[in-house]
């Protein structure tokens, strides 16, 4: 209840702040396990997106958002939570598939789940080629998977800037990609497939340029 509540409240003061551009909310399915996918160019991505989607969608975020500690760290916590963020320890031995364990307790639970196929963010605002955690969870959860793409989210805060700005930004999302009929093929080739089918479709919704190889880990 509380949750609602102040996701509620943060998502109209953020709309009649930024007036964003939002489209295809209804391709969201109301219920089940789900899979956002989408590209990553700010900080806010993992905000925005909860805060504009018609339904709960959980992201992890650093566990450190969760541990501060005087006044800073608590209104951190309480933002986090109110986003419904979930922590998770990065930059250890194993982060990523505590990751995936993490997401698919998620799934199984019968929640929306965001991930970004890239791994990390964009710093020079190019789409790289998606990682295949997406396509594992996809299959292995057996739900589908909705493409967002995100538009303007990196000029209201810049890599490295604390204070955010107003900017106009744009949220679309796909429709649902189902990969039931991946089921049957070699688990490599069909989290590839899969994983460029998503990474494909995020490129229409928010048209960045595609760069050729994978994007490496930077200062968050």
């Amino acid at each position: 209840m509380l949750y609602e509540v102040t996701r509620s409240i943060l998502s109209a003061v953020a709309r009649l702040i930024y007036r964003p551009v939002i489209e295809g909310r209804d391709n969201i399915p109301r219920t089940g396990p789900v899979l956002l996918a989408s590209n990553h160019r700010s900080f806010i991505d993992s905000i925005v997106i909860p805060l504009v989607a018609p339904r709960r969608v959980v992201f992890l975020a650093k566990s450190d958002y969760f541990t501060g500690t005087g006044v800073r760290g608590a209104l951190m916590r309480w933002f986090f939570t109110a986003v419904g963020a979930v922590p998770i320890r990065r930059g250890t031995a194993g982060a990523a598939r505590e990751a995936l364990k993490s997401a698919m307790e998620i799934l199984d639970d019968g929640h929306a789940f965001g991930i970004y196929p890239e791994g990390t963010r964009s710093r020079d605002g190019r789409l790289y080629r998606g990682r295949t955690g997406v396509a594992w969870l996809a299959l292995t959860a057996g739900c589908p998977v909705v493409p967002v793409g995100l538009q303007g989210t990196q000029d209201i805060q810049p890599v490295g800037s604390r204070i955010p700005r107003v900017r106009k930004i744009a949220i679309r999302f796909g429709e649902p990609l189902d990969f039931s009929h991946l089921q049957d093929v070699k688990p490599g080739p069909a989290r590839r497939e899969a994983t460029d089918t998503v990474m494909a479709a995020i490129q229409k919704l928010c048209g960045q340029e595609t760069a050729p190889g994978y994007n490496s880990p930077g200062p968050h």
